[in-house]
């Protein structure tokens, strides 16, 4: 997409000013609250019934990427728009459903009722998208069935 669209500059999901937004709200939340804005972002996309906007398909984008980075094996943080207490080594401890529940808004942005999908597969740039998408996806999937009872996510330990 590009940058009139949206405020998107690239495909990483970080890259365009909702994403930044949030993560800068990420950044004033206190450490205790940041983990409910993760799960709330996730969490508004997975149910929303009607056609998924994009907006709140961009903030879970953006909100899988951290839980993702937050398992063995996930993508870095390297983003200049990411939020900076995590790009400084900074972690979150997460609830150890949130892999699943990130797994799952991942599948609803590419739903074909989300305007994010749409927007993506109008500006020619889809495949890009998806790209941005598989490492994130790649770390997650496994970890979605694979730890029942898991109580926390912190760091790169379970």
């Amino acid at each position: 997409m590009t940058e009139e669209s949206m405020g998107t500059w690239a495909a990483g999901p970080f890259d365009n000013d909702v994403a930044a937004d949030w993560c800068d709200d990420l950044d004033e939340a206190s450490p205790e609250e940041r983990p409910a804005l993760v799960e709330q972002a996730l969490q508004e996309t997975v149910d929303e019934t009607a056609h998924l906007d994009a907006v709140p398909a961009t903030e879970a984008v953006a909100a899988a990427a951290v839980v993702a980075a937050h398992l063995p094996g996930g993508p870095s943080i390297e983003s200049s728009y990411a939020p900076d207490f995590l790009t400084s080594g900074g972690r979150l401890t997460l609830p150890g459903h949130l892999p699943a529940l990130a797994l799952r808004a991942l599948d609803r942005v590419l739903a074909d009722d989300s305007e994010l999908a749409e927007l993506w597969a109008e500006s020619g740039e889809l495949d890009e998208f998806l790209a941005a998408l598989a490492p994130i996806r790649a770390v997650l999937a496994p970890r979605a069935d694979a730890v029942p009872g898991a109580e926390r996510i912190t760091g790169w330990t379970w």
